[in-house]
Formats: C-alpha cells, sequence, structure tokens
C-alpha cells in the first residue's frame, strides 16, 4: 500500500500549496484505479461430465460373449463444451480378473446439455462385472449462445421387436440449419415401464442437408428376452470429439420455419384495428 501525506492547510494559502495538494489527490486516484483493474474476477470453477445413467449386458454368442452397454454423460456448464471424452469398458470374471478392456472416443457434450451413447465388444471369456469410467473433459467456451444450439427433430419413429429379441428402431431425422451437417448420429436408449434403462443402439447418418429429412435404422441388441419396453428415447446430434462441428451450423443461422407464401387473399381492412374517437 502506498501512503501519501499531504500538508492540512486552513484559511488562504499559496497558490503553489493548494497545487501540491491538488496533484497528490490525483495521484491517489490513478494508483486506486490501477489496483482495482490488477484485481482479475476468478474464473467459474467447470463442473464435471457427470454419469447420469447406465447399463450394461453379456450375451453369449458361440464361443464368445458380447458386451453392450449404453449410457447418458450430462453437462452442467452452461456456456462450455465438454471435449476429446473417452470412456473406458472394463469387464471382470468373478475373480476380479479384467477379461475385457475398451476406450471408447465420444462426441462432444454441449453447453447444459446430454450426452446418450452406446457400444459393444466382443470379449473371448465371459466378465461377471462391467464398470464405465470416464477421463476428463477438455472445457472449450462455446462461440455462441445456447439457445443457438437447436436439436435435430427426430418423426415417425417406431419400435419393433424381432424373434430374437433384438429391436429395430426406425424414423426421420431433420436438420433445422441452413447449412448441411456432413455426419450426425442417432443413438435410441431403450427404457422399461418404471424408466429404469434397458440398452441402447447407435448408427451415423452422412450428408443431411439443409431441410432434409433422412431416415435411420439401428438395432438395439442384448436386452433381456421378455423385457417389458415403455419407453425408447432418440437422440441426434453432430459426429465429433469437439463441438466445431455444431457451432459451425449454428454460425450458418436457422431455416424458418413457415417458407410458403399465403394463398388467402388479405383482408380489405384490419379487423384487429380500432378507429379512435375524433377530438372535438
Amino acid at each position: 500500500m502506498v501512503n501519501l501525506r499531504f500538508p492540512v492547510v486552513s484559511g488562504a494559502q499559496p497558490a503553489g500549496v493548494v497545487r501540491v495538494v491538488a496533484v497528490g489527490a490525483v495521484a491517489l486516484s490513478a494508483l486506486t484505479v490501477v489496483g482495482c483493474s490488477s484485481e482479475e474476477k476468478p474464473a467459474p470453477e467447470l463442473r464435471p461430465l457427470a454419469l447420469r445413467d447406465q447399463t450394461s449386458s453379456i450375451v453369449k454368442s458361440g464361443d464368445t460373449y458380447v458386451v453392450n452397454w449404453a449410457g447418458v454423460l450430462g453437462n452442467d456448464n452452461q456456456w462450455h463444451f465438454g471435449e476429446q471424452i473417452v470412456a473406458t469398458v472394463v469387464g471382470k470374471d468373478s475373480k476380479g480378473k479384467q477379461v475385457v478392456r475398451m476406450d471408447q472416443p465420444l462426441d462432444a457434450v454441449p453447453p447444459s446439455g446430454s450426452l446418450p451413447f452406446s457400444g459393444q465388444v466382443v470379449a473371448a471369456q465371459k466378465p461377471e462385472k462391467v464398470t464405465i469410467e470416464f477421463r476428463p473433459a477438455q472445457w472449450r467456451k462455446a462461440e455462441r449462445v445456447p439457445s443457438s444450439f437447436r436439436p435435430f427433430p427426430v418423426t415417425d419413429s417406431k419400435v419393433i421387436r424381432q424373434q430374437n429379441g433384438t429391436f429395430l428402431v426406425t424414423g426421420r431425422i431433420s436438420n433445422p440449419y441452413n447449412l448441411a451437417a456432413s455426419s450426425l448420429v442417432v443413438t435410441a436408449l431403450v427404457r422399461d415401464p418404471a424408466g429404469k434403462l434397458l440398452g441402447g443402439g447407435t448408427t451415423f447418418v452422412d450428408n443431411v442437408g439443409a431441410g432434409g429429412r433422412p431416415r435411420f435404422i439401428l438395432s438395439v441388441e442384448g436386452l433381456p428376452a421378455k423385457a417389458a419396453v415403455g419407453n425408447t428415447e432418440i437422440v441426434a446430434r453432430t459426429w465429433g470429439s469437439t463441438g466445431k462441428p455444431y457451432e459451425e451450423l449454428a454460425l450458418g443461422g436457422v431455416k424458418p420455419v413457415h417458407t410458403v407464401k399465403p394463398t388467402t387473399a388479405p383482408f380489405s381492412r384490419d379487423r384487429g384495428r380500432q378507429a379512435l374517437p375524433v377530438a372535438p
């Protein structure tokens, strides 16, 4: 701290004394401003990604075992993308020995958004327990406000149970942006009537043009034979370990909803207009 002392004066003083006091006051103000500007506000602490839901299943196929898993990652940070995410799936036998391990790169999680995912791997030995862990995400501030990241609508969806216990999921996805999406990821999560996650499946749809509605088809395997299905969540998102593809679409803008010119004739008089009284 810098202490500046000035003489206490009273009554009429020479011009030189008054000038010294004024200069000292200006210097003190300058030091105060410099001190305040050097105090930077601490950056807000970013919350780690949260595994909101997960499930796994093991199905024997010939001499091997097929391990399926699905889950949902959540991003509670309003202004940041979670990027370069890698899930590590580990299966261990009854003695705790690792019999299968797989690193699965995941797509970026948008601000205040979630990421449904699924995967599959073949194991030579049967795992009794499957766990999913994640490496810490790399955080990057979004270049657009969160409201500009519009979802990709899913319509005409159907879920069909096959004789082998697999569920076939079909539907259409729409691109609401002015630019074409080079590649979209579609993930379906199957839940029972109580909301418990049973399994999931994923597929890719390439070259989705602006306003396009391509069809997708995927399968969800590894569900219990007599599983009762209540709800199936279908989500489409941009493909990639960073949020750049999503941001590029958002920077290009969204297609207007109403693009068809009205066919009815305009009203001869605006029915919503009220005549104002004329002053006398």
